[in-house]
């Protein structure tokens, strides 16, 4: 399971690594994440994830219904408390917040309007959709936590994939998630000096392993294992480290999904930075997606945990040595030919030679000053468009 290929590093560092941020994307997922999380959300190990998720599934049942089969009944004495009866159910069931939305939505009702609306009244609306809409049939999800919760109602061939489905599979090549295996917490990067320091303590402002009633979301890197590809322009080494972040919904509320890519460092906001080769793949809950996640996601993720780098290496050596623009006539041209127009290919140029002090002559200049663009580009179509045409470039050497 670790027979990983890293390249022995011949730079002693103490305290981290000496890395360079400028070069390659800007990933802010893991950061939004970050920032919107509760400390309830929060865990210190895969373990303790697990356990909590886990736990919630055992406590949890599903049941197919006829959506003109379920009661609304709303409290006078509580207005801001709506039950509902399910069919053969023992006793009745409280909806999340999400499962209410979803509830809304199967009978196009505005759920931002009827949570405004004392209990009763929005009970009666409900009710009515409910009652008056076309006879279907839908999947609903039921946890037992001191009383019964409805998580979700969704379509009867819903393929729910549970959020301790994802963590085993990430268990099984990152242990506990804390440094007991190559794949941990990250580390930080210190601004003022560009060291990534991998060794720092896993609190509920550092770590990456999240789950809310509605999802779970985890991150974990190998930075104890830099990877050289190519030198900088001062002969100091370019070194990159393997990440992954990977979360699914078993309530409906996103697709389950994993990205890999390689990355030069993590700061303190969860930003991830220098960040190459992203890969990603998602699947929706359709109703084959517990086969789809044994069969293509989970052997993914283990194939690239278990992966040689030699292959990402190769392909930015040979992207720093083709040369493909020796005059502005050839950068100008290389540029044009390939969809940007005339201001892009001058701002493109100009980035590298701030960046290295020359214009661009290799097929890596040229995608590093296509990334450095992008991150200038307030509007995120834009910014994903340009990113995967500087992509498309490193491939094609690849």
């Amino acid at each position: 399971m670790n027979n990983v290929e890293i390249l022995e590093p011949a730079w002693p560092m103490y305290g981290g690594y000496k890395v360079d941020v400028s070069r390659g994307e800007r990933i802010g997922r893991v950061s939004s994440e970050w920032f919107n999380r509760p400390d309830d959300e929060r865990f210190l190990s895969l373990d303790d994830l697990w356990a909590r998720v886990k736990a919630r599934s055992q406590r949890s049942r599903t049941r197919v219904v006829e959506t003109a089969a379920i009661h609304v009944e709303a409290s006078r004495d509580n207005p801001e408390r709506l039950q509902l009866h399910l069919p053969n159910a023992r006793e009745p069931v409280s909806p999340t917040h999400w499962a209410f939305g979803q509830i809304a939505s199967i009978v196009g009702a505005p759920a931002s309007y009827l949570r405004q609306l004392p209990s009763p009244l929005a009970g009666i609306n409900l009710q009515y959709g409910l009652s008056s809409h076309r006879a279907e049939q839908v999947k609903t999800y039921e946890t037992e936590d001191g009383r019964t919760e409805l998580r979700a109602v969704t379509g009867p061939d819903y393929g729910r994939i549970h959020d301790h489905e994802l963590v085993e599979a990430v268990q099984r090549i990152a242990g506990n998630g804390t440094g007991d295996t190559r794949w941990k917490v990250p580390g930080v990067l210190d601004w003022s000096t560009g060291v990534y320091n991998p060794d720092v303590e896993i609190s509920r402002d550092t770590t990456t392993l999240y789950a809310s009633d509605r999802d779970v979301f985890l991150f974990l890197v190998d930075d104890h294992n830099p990877i050289e590809a190519g030198r900088l322009p001062d002969g100091s080494p370019d070194l990159y480290f393997r990440g992954f972040y990977c979360w699914n919904s078993e309530v409906g509320a996103k697709t389950l999904g994993m990205a890999s890519f390689y990355l030069r460092a993590v700061c303190q906001n969860r930003n991830l930075w220098g960040v190459e080769d992203f890969q990603e793949i998602t699947i929706r809950h359709s109703k084959y997606a517990a086969s789809r996640f044994a069969q293509e996601a989970a052997p993914a993720l283990t194939r690239f945990a278990n992966s040689s780098p030699q292959g990402f290496v190769n392909g930015i050596k040979a992207a720093r040595q083709q040369i493909v623009a020796q005059t502005d006539e050839d950068r100008d041209d290389f540029l044009r030919k390939r969809g940007f127009s005339k201001a892009e290919s001058g701002k493109i140029i100009e980035k590298v030679l701030m960046e290295e002090g020359r214009p661009p002559e290799s097929i890596f200049d040229f995608i590093q000053g296509i990334t450095r663009l992008a991150r200038d580009k307030t509007q995120q179509d834009a910014r994903l468009d340009m990113e995967s045409r500087a992509k498309k470039l490193l491939d094609r050497v690849s």
